[in-house]
């Protein structure tokens, strides 16, 4: 298993046993700092077993039940697709995304993607009846509020969603519904953002793993995708910055990380641009070393189901293009999250939750097209 793995099924292990949000003695004996995560995926976790006892592997449970969630992604998937294109493009959406690899086996993995993606689906349904509505609906944009404050607890990267829905109801004039969608954000994370600030005795919205990430991908050698696994010389760099503060934790280090960050980003704006170009690159062409690494097994599981549900999604939106207007929940999360990729750094974890089952939506818009539209 992965160091996020381990350190996720350490804290279910700590929520199982009534020790509270705390590492557990298995995960520290062995030197790991481990980074502050947020509590979303943890609980979920503990709740379906993961926390039961210590394990070589991910929980048998566990698969399971992140199996039946995924079930769910597809079902909303279709619900999406429905929205854009009929009920015929959402059968044929259920079925792409019933056999997309990736979506299948992130199931497998304790991930916090694995619960994520059909949580943001929900909160892009969510906000496309809010938009779609003749009037302002603010009680069903605190019901969008509540499930994307829930989905940032899980993934925290969620967090720059709701500014964008907001702004695009203040532009729509849905000041009420704006109000309410940020109304139920607060109250699903303002109680965990005070218990972190009081354990840390600085302000802490929701995590601090936030500050590695972000200096990973806004560094002088950056290359524009991937985390440390993808580029050896951003570990060493990383090591050589923690040695010159040895007595700060992972998560004493966040501000750190930030501050380093933002000074190189001043000291240089175009190598900074340069980098951000490199990272639209990568977003969109998977061919960066976060790919490359893996087996070839992996490429033909991951990236070719990719490549060829990419170019129907373009030709679903350019088919689509009267009807774009049905589906702004979804157009805002798959913006959020190239938004996120820009601002940290594009790899497949961050682009699998929102943007492949958005191109998938697409694709099946084209693939359903009417007759008479696929012949002219």
């Amino acid at each position: 298993m992965t160091r996020d793995e381990h350190e996720y099924l350490s804290l279910a292990r700590s929520l199982r046993a009534g020790a509270g949000y705390v590492y557990d003695a298995e995960l520290l004996k062995n030197g790991i700092q481990p980074f502050g995560r947020a509590p979303g995926y943890p609980a979920f976790l503990a709740l379906v077993g993961g926390g039961d006892a210590v394990t070589t592997s991910v929980p048998s449970s566990v698969k399971i039940a992140q199996s039946i969630v995924g079930a769910l992604g597809i079902v909303l998937v279709a619900m999406l697709a429905a929205d854009l294109a009929g009920a015929r493009a959402a059968r044929t959406a259920a079925f792409i995304a019933a056999v997309y690899p990736p979506l299948v086996w992130i199931a497998a993995y304790a991930f916090s993607e694995a619960l994520f993606w059909p949580l943001g689906l929900l909160v892009a349904w969510l906000v496309n009846r809010v938009v779609r509505g003749p009037d302002e609906r603010y009680r069903l944009a605190v019901t969008g509020g509540l499930v994307a404050g829930a989905a940032i607890l899980v993934r925290p990267m969620m967090v720059v969603f709701p500014p964008l829905a907001c702004a695009w109801l203040i532009w729509r004039r849905r000041w009420k519904s704006a109000a309410a969608l940020a109304l139920g954000v607060a109250f699903a994370i303002v109680p965990w953002s005070i218990r972190t600030s009081l354990s840390h005795e600085r302000f802490v919205p929701l995590a601090s793993e936030g500050g590695i990430t972000f200096w990973t991908g806004n560094h002088a050698l950056a290359i524009g995708d991937g985390d440390m696994a993808a580029n050896p010389r951003i570990k060493v760099a990383q090591q050589a910055l923690r040695a010159e503060h040895p007595t700060l934790t992972e998560e004493q280090m966040e501000p750190v990380y930030y501050r380093e960050a933002f000074q190189w980003i001043v000291a240089h704006p175009f190598d900074w641009l340069v980098l951000e170009m490199r990272k639209i690159f990568y977003l969109v062409v998977p061919v960066g070393p976060s790919y490359t690494l893996h087996s070839r097994l992996y490429i033909v599981g991951s990236v070719v189901p990719y490549l060829l549900v990419l170019p129907l999604a373009l030709m679903g939106v350019f088919s689509a293009r009267p009807r774009l207007g049905r589906a702004v929940g979804l157009w805002l999360l798959a913006g959020a999250s190239m938004l996120i990729c820009l601002i940290f750094f594009p790899q497949e974890r961050f682009r699998l939750p929102i943007v492949d089952p958005t191109l998938i939506v697409c694709a099946a818009a084209w693939l359903a097209r009417p007759r008479k539209e696929a012949h002219a």
